[in-house]
């Protein structure tokens, strides 16, 4: 029970990683928060993750549904104590496809959708209160047709290390996770045929593999 009495906020709380870690808070004593675009499926995830679990709707990419969101949090919380601003999206096109509409909608949910989701919980966020943003493996090297997602990803990592820095003074610690592939449902709205996600998903675990070996292979002598 970690998280005994504690107010736990995750954006993109109505499936997959942020769905899986609302319920591991909820285990841990936290009152769970969840945000999503789609009512039905925060409704629905509120259900599955039980007891007070408060869910809110609300597009990240948009400043004034995360504002209004925020505004009821306050209401009914008062507070937050972990805030995991995971709501995102991966879709995929090789380089030359890649127009200014794909790529203004991943970045307005991947990066402005982070970085004003913190913003907005900043007021709410007291002394010791945690912030974890979602990131990925893909920040950390390059795949193909995966120019804009990286991208995104990469983003937050940066964003992580100077809000760590800018709000330690409030001792409001930010940490970023990168995750490999997982079976989520994010991996059906890529845009891509199953076998094109499944290669993919291949190619990321074995560069993940091989970065992981050499790590060991190369570890400095005692």
């Amino acid at each position: 029970m970690k998280l005994q009495d504690k107010i736990a906020v995750i954006s993109g709380g109505n499936s997959g990683i942020g769905l899986a870690t609302a319920k591991e808070f909820k285990a841990q004593g936290a009152r769970v928060i969840i945000i999503g675009r789609n009512a039905e499926a925060v409704a629905r995830a509120a259900k599955e993750i039980g007891g007070d679990t408060l869910g809110l709707t609300a597009n990240v990419s948009k400043v004034a549904d995360l504002a209004k969101a925020f505004d009821t949090v306050r209401e009914k919380a008062g507070r937050i104590d972990v805030l995991f601003a995971n709501a995102g999206i991966a879709k995929f096109l090789p380089f030359p496809e890649v127009s200014e509409e794909f790529f203004l909608e991943s970045t307005a949910t991947n990066v402005k959708g982070v970085y004003f989701t913190i913003q907005k919980a900043l007021p709410l966020l007291g002394e010791g209160a945690s912030v974890i943003m979602t990131s990925s493996t893909a920040a950390h090297f390059g795949m193909p047709g995966s120019s804009v997602y990286s991208m995104t990803k990469a983003a937050l990592i940066n964003l992580a290390k100077t809000l760590a820095v800018e709000l330690a003074s409030r001792k409001i610690r930010v940490n970023v996770v990168s995750p490999g592939p997982v079976a989520t449902p994010l991996f059906g709205k890529m845009g891509l045929p199953k076998e094109a996600v499944d290669q993919m998903a291949a190619g990321i675990l074995a560069q993940v593999r091989s970065d992981v070996s050499a790590k060991r292979w190369k570890s400095p002598r005692p």
